[in-house]
């Protein structure tokens, strides 16, 4: 693993998410999917990360939720998080890549990830995980998406370099149906998912973090990337957010 890979998960590890969202978030996305609880369900958190929405789904599911992530890192706290929830015998961490998991054909009745799926690419995910889920199954995902058509050079210019795949809604749901599933919901979410929720505990933690590395030349670099990207957001928060997709497996 790389230096940089290793300052980026010491930056993000002390924090509940790493990446925007939120409890209510992921409770509409429950909601407006229509999954209801059942013990008995089958579910899996894709790109889970300390475990934020794997805890959610747990509580509003009462199910058993497969918290899936290829750090160890951060599946170690979210093991260590799970137990201080009382979560522990509810929430079961796999370390795998999301694209190479090790689920059956057709055994999940949901599939969740927020703010992981760009990882692999919005049209991979949905096309490499589609055969995980049961057919009618819900796929959850929230993604980097253009709240407009247009928008101001600098925040497309920072976003096309970042994640070629960035686009409007409804191009992102054109890929969903095209991909084999049934659009159920969509909404964007707000800037408490990404200011109160991510970056400001985020610059919260720049102090302690630049301590721990001495102040070193790489951890100043990657800090100073977060804040800009911070800024950038402050400055367009218009234009752009993640939004929540909710769909159901089709039939073959």
């Amino acid at each position: 693993m790389t230096d940089d890979m290793q300052l980026l998960i010491d930056l993000h590890l002390p924090n509940d998410r790493q990446g925007p969202g939120s409890d209510a978030a992921t409770e509409m996305a429950l909601k407006l999917a229509g999954v209801q609880a059942d013990p008995g369900m089958k579910v899996a958190d894709i790109g889970c990360g300390t475990g934020a929405a794997a805890f959610c789904l747990a509580r509003h599911l009462g199910a058993s939720v497969t918290a899936v992530d290829f750090l160890p890192e951060f599946l170690a706290e979210l093991n260590r998080r799970a137990q201080d929830l009382g979560l522990a015998a509810r929430v079961h961490t796999l370390e795998a890549s999301m694209e190479d998991l090790p689920f059956d054909d057709a055994s999940l009745d949901v599939i969740w990830s927020e703010g992981a799926i760009y990882n692999m690419g919005f049209e991979n995910g949905l096309n490499a995980w589609r055969r995980f889920l049961k057919p009618g199954g819900v796929l959850a995902v929230s993604e980097l998406t253009w709240l407009t058509d247009r928008r101001p050079e600098p925040l497309t210019r920072h976003w096309d370099a970042a994640y070629p795949e960035v686009a409007t809604a409804g191009q992102k749901i054109r890929q969903i149906e095209t991909a084999g599933y049934e659009p159920v919901g969509y909404f964007p979410l707000g800037t408490d998912c990404w200011m109160e929720n991510y970056y400001l505990p985020l610059q919260g933690s720049f102090p302690a973090f630049l301590n721990r590395h001495g102040h070193s030349e790489q951890a100043k670099a990657l800090v100073d990337s977060e804040q800009a990207e911070i800024a950038l957001y402050e400055t367009y928060s218009d234009f752009v957010s993640y939004g929540f997709y909710l769909a159901r497996r089709l039939p073959d």
